[in-house]
């Protein structure tokens, strides 16, 4: 417990963030076979109102900015964008994100200053399994569980305890699948460039609204995903 609040208060206080990551999310076919989706993106933060972050995978390829008065989400593979007025703080983004728009974006919470009351949210046991090295980073590795899922999370061993690693398996899904994802290339307070939330639209891209903005998952459209949280 200790060790994740130390995580909380470490990423909740820095200025900004830019990190990439690769996850990794399991579907259960009909016959019962687990496949497993990759992609890989980056996320920029400066708080407390502005965010970049890219998705790039087998089925999509998206990028959301938001610059603190607009949040734009932009489905290069569909060669459309989505537009909204949107002032708050990138926490309140998000909530509305899920809320309004289902992008679930698991693993977002790790980034917010309220991170360890999120993930606390229903656990009911909590375990310190001891040491591992992610990317030749040694980590501390915590393990949880909830009513619904269970979740490891790998931090950083000393002076910056930044998540490494984190699985979520979802147990109330036939087979459990799983959604993993590697944070790597952390870089903490650091001068975002001047145009870092800034969007510029291709002039190929056209605007539409929001729930025509299809195709936006990390999974093929009709999949039963998991590992939510």
């Amino acid at each position: 417990m200790q060790i994740l609040k130390r995580m909380s208060a470490y990423i909740g206080g820095q200025p900004t963030i830019d990190a990439t990551f690769d996850s990794d999310i399991e579907v259960i076919t009909n016959d019962l076979q687990k496949i497993q989706f990759a992609s890989s993106g980056q996320v920029m933060l400066s708080r407390p109102d502005k965010l970049r972050a890219t998705r790039t995978g087998g089925y999509a390829d998206l990028e959301l900015v938001f610059d603190g008065k607009k949040v734009t989400v932009l489905g290069k593979h569909v060669g459309a964008y989505a537009q909204a007025d949107f002032s708050g703080s990138v926490e309140q983004l998000i909530d509305k994100m899920r809320s309004d728009f289902g992008v679930e974006a698991p693993g977002a919470d790790l980034l917010l200053p309220r991170s360890f009351d999120d993930l606390m949210t229903g656990v009911y046991d909590a375990k310190h399994i001891g040491r591992g090295v992610i990317d030749g980073v040694e980590c501390e590795h915590l393990a949880f569980r909830s009513p619904d899922t269970d979740w490891q999370i790998w931090i950083e061993v000393g002076a910056n305890p930044v998540p490494r690693k984190f699985i979520i398996t979802s147990k109330a899904v036939t087979g459990a699948p799983q959604y993993i994802l590697r944070i790597k290339n952390w870089k903490t307070n650091v001068q975002p460039p001047a145009d870092a939330f800034v969007f510029k639209p291709a002039a190929e891209v056209k605007p539409v609204a929001f729930d025509s903005l299809g195709g936006i998952d990390e999974v093929p459209p009709g999949s039963l995903q998991g590992g939510k949280k």
